[in-house]
Parts: C-alpha cells; structure tokens; sequence
C-alpha cells in the first residue's frame, strides 16, 4: 500500500535505493542502465562526488536564503557562469525550479516587456504541433502535445500553432532539406499575417524537439529563417532548451548549433543534472532594459527560486562538464551512439526512423517502413518497450502519440555525458533485445 498518488496508479514501481554513474540500483539488487537519463535531465549519472560535495557544503553554510530578501553565492556565480557561455546578449539570468516554470516565466516575460514598452496590445503566442513546453497553464497551453492538453483544454490560454519541421513525416518526396525549411518556416509568417502580426508577442519552438515527436532536429536553415521572420514582425523568438539544452546535443546550448541567437531561452533538466530540482530563463539585454526602465521589477516569482542548494549543485554540475571537457565526449559518443544504432536498427522492420544530435537520439517505431504508418494505437507499442528494457537493466524513455498526437510510437536516448563506448554498446544490445521482443509479440505480428 502506498500512499503516494504516483503518475501510474495501477502500476507496481520498484524502489530506487542507489545510483553510481550511469546505473541506477533497486532494493531487489538489480542494476538499470539509465539510458535516458531519467528524462534526459541525469547528464552527469548518479553519485557524482564532487556534485555531492558541493550540495553538502553549501549545506553546511546556508541552506535558503528567500530571493526577496539576498542574493547568493552560489546563485550569482552560476548565472555569471552561463552568461559567459550563453551567446551573445543572453545577458541575464532568471532562476527557477524546473522546465514548466522556466517556460511559464518566459511567457509572463514576453508579456511584460511589450507592456513596458508601449505594445500592450501584443498578447498572443504562436507555437508549433508536437511540441511540448511543461504542465503548467501557460507552458501546456503552448505545447502542442494532444494527449497531454486534452483533459485541460477548456483551461487553456489562447495559443496558435503551426506545423513543425519534422521531416521524416513532413518533407515531400524530392524536396530538398533546404526547400523545406523555407516552407515549414513560411508557415509561422503565415500565421502571422493571419493574426495581425502587430498582437503577436512571441513564438515559442524547442530547438530540438524532445518527448512529444521523439527528438526531431530542424532542417537546414530553419531557425535562420524563424529568427528572420520574428525581426521582421517585431515578435520574441522564445527557445525551449528544457530537455535538449545545456550539452545534450552537443554544444551547451542547442541553438548554438543553429547559428541563432533567441531573445529568450528557457533550461532546466541537465542543468542540475537532478541533484537538485533548477531551472532558469536567459534573457537578452533588450528585454532586462525593458523592465529596468519601465516598472523597475519583474512581476512573477517563486518561493523557491534561486535556491543556494540548486544553485550550488548545478554550478557544480556545471563546473564539472566544463572540467573534465565532457561536451566533446558527448560529440564523440554521440556520434558512436548513432553509428551503432544504425547497424542494429538500420534495416529494422519495424524501425523507420533514427535521428538526434549529440546524445540525444529518437528512434521513430513504425507498423510499415515503407508507408511509414504507425502502430495500432490500442497496441501501445511505446509501452510494451519500456517494460521489456526494463526486464533487461534498460531505461529507456518511450512515447506514443509520435506522428499527430495520438497516433505512432518512438524511443527516446539520452544516457550520460560520462557514458563510455561500452556503454553505448550495451545500451543498443539491450535496446535491441528489447525492441525485438515487445515488436515481435504475436498479437502485434498479427497486425503486420
């Protein structure tokens, strides 16, 4: 009997009772590969002494201090840190506790500063499909996650999508990567024009879509285009880096890849690699001035924010990855992860897609590779996966809902910024015995 609502009633959870690096430990002594990173937030695994170590000092000197009252130590080292790695003119830093208020926060941002600046009409929010930016109102209000919306849909806010730059199911035969990001960026300025561009306020897209469509990258100069078409209207380009920021794909933020710089851009999960619970907004000097000239103050706040345990933990974290140069391991592993998926999974059946950057990588399940049309909804094949890694010391991260929100089924990878090609060789092992064993059932061979 437990007395804990967990997310799942009817499911059985096993007790989590250690962790050491890249495994995780339950009280029955079996050991899971944490090959997701729990939700692509453990990026330096479990039991970091040095990310402890540092938890347990600060602890030792000051455990909270309210934000409306001082400043930290910890909390104003760990903003110098990611405004010096942050590009150019993300030059302030907001701290909360997780991805849903750092996304909340922006949007609350957003707002304000056309307020302060004279365009009080600008309230609307443009966002994309199959997207996902948090549970709370505002952040599930942007996200374009069905499944995730439908309950609360009569307590949404107000908010417009368009299609994503999700080619595997959105590029035309023979259209060129680059034709194609012209068109799937065409649309936000469509929606634009449709709206009255001069009510618009911001437009809100992971720069590499995580959960709900299982880590789509854009294609060619997408985001280029994005940030153009926000120029041009006068609306904020709002990048949410909550799952694949802070090093996952690569480079500490996402974007950088891109060559795009976001007036806004929210993190969380990697950096505090869950030692403790962060999250932070970075915000151009443009909008900072926005409020330091207008009202003087910023109208929103948490209890908890910039706490000195979060802050020490993730400047720690931080530190860490820095230290040890763990963003080229992530390059290296990434792509050896790739490779190795590629040669299980590359003429799967049941496999139509593999995609990521970094150590961030979704394989999309399809019924038909040549078609690529999903699984039978009622089959839950994103289910039957997980439980069959699990049965083998395999965590992964499956979804269903992958193509429209309600249809399809992928595998989200996100393991360790330490992982080692040992690692990477036996998450795929295990990967694929999983794969082959939930896929190959009768009762979903029968639908075949």
């Amino acid at each position: 009997m437990t007395h804990i609502l967990h997310r799942q009633i009817h499911t059985v959870l096993p007790v989590a009772v250690g962790g050491k690096g890249v495994e995780l430990f339950d009280a029955e002594g079996n050991a899971y590969i944490d090959a997701s990173g729990g939700a692509a937030v453990s990026c330096l695994g479990h039991g970091h002494p040095d990310v402890i170590a540092a938890i347990h000092a600060q602890a030792d000197a000051l455990a909270f201090a309210h934000t409306g009252f001082f400043t930290s130590e910890p909390a104003e080292r760990l903003a110098d840190l990611l405004v010096a790695n942050a590009p150019e003119g993300l030059d302030h830093v907001y701290f909360v506790s997780g991805g849903s208020e750092a996304v909340e926060t922006a949007l609350k941002m957003a707002r304000q500063y056309f307020v302060e600046i004279g365009e009080p009409q600008r309230c609307k929010i443009i966002a994309r499909e199959q997207s996902y930016h948090g549970n709370t109102v505002g952040a599930l209000s942007a996200g374009g996650n069905l499944m995730r919306r439908a309950l609360y849909q009569p307590m949404l806010l107000e908010t417009h999508h368009i299609p994503p730059c999700y080619a595997y199911r959105h590029q035309r035969p023979g259209e060129t990567d680059e034709a194609y990001a012209e068109r799937a960026a065409g649309a936000l300025e469509a929606k634009l024009l449709e709206l009255g561009p001069e009510t618009v306020m911001a437009f809100v897209a992971e720069t590499v879509v995580g959960a709900t469509a299982g880590v789509v990258p854009p294609v060619a100069d997408y985001f280029k285009r994005i940030r153009a078409i926000c120029d041009r209207y006068g609306v904020l380009l709002i990048l949410d880096e909550v799952m694949c920021g802070m090093g996952r794909t690569g480079t500490l933020f996402a974007c950088e890849q891109d060559g795009v710089i976001p007036d806004l851009v929210t993190v969380a999960k990697g950096l505090g690699g869950g030692y403790q619970p962060i999250g932070a907004v970075l915000l151009s000097d443009e909008i900072y001035r926005g409020f330091a000239e207008g009202s003087g103050s910023f109208q929103h706040g948490h209890t908890y924010m910039g706490h000195p345990m979060a802050c020490a933990a993730a400047l720690a974290v931080q530190e860490v990855i820095r230290r040890d140069d763990l963003l080229a391991n992530v390059r290296a592993m990434g792509v050896a992860l790739k490779e190795r998926l590629g040669a299980r999974f590359g003429d799967h059946r049941f496999v139509g897609d593999i995609r990521g950057r970094g150590l961030f990588v979704g394989l999309e399940l399809v019924r038909d590779r040549d078609t690529k049309e999903p699984f039978d909804l009622a089959l839950k094949v994103h289910a039957r996966v997980k439980r069959a890694a699990m049965m083998r010391g395999l965590m992964v991260y499956p979804s269903g809902g992958t193509v429209d929100g309600v249809h399809g089924d992928h595998v989200l990878l996100a393991p360790p910024f330490i992982s080692s090609i040992a690692t990477i060789d036996a998450i795929v092992a295990r990967l694929g015995d999983a794969l082959d064993a939930a896929v190959l059932d009768t009762d979903i061979q029968g639908t075949a």
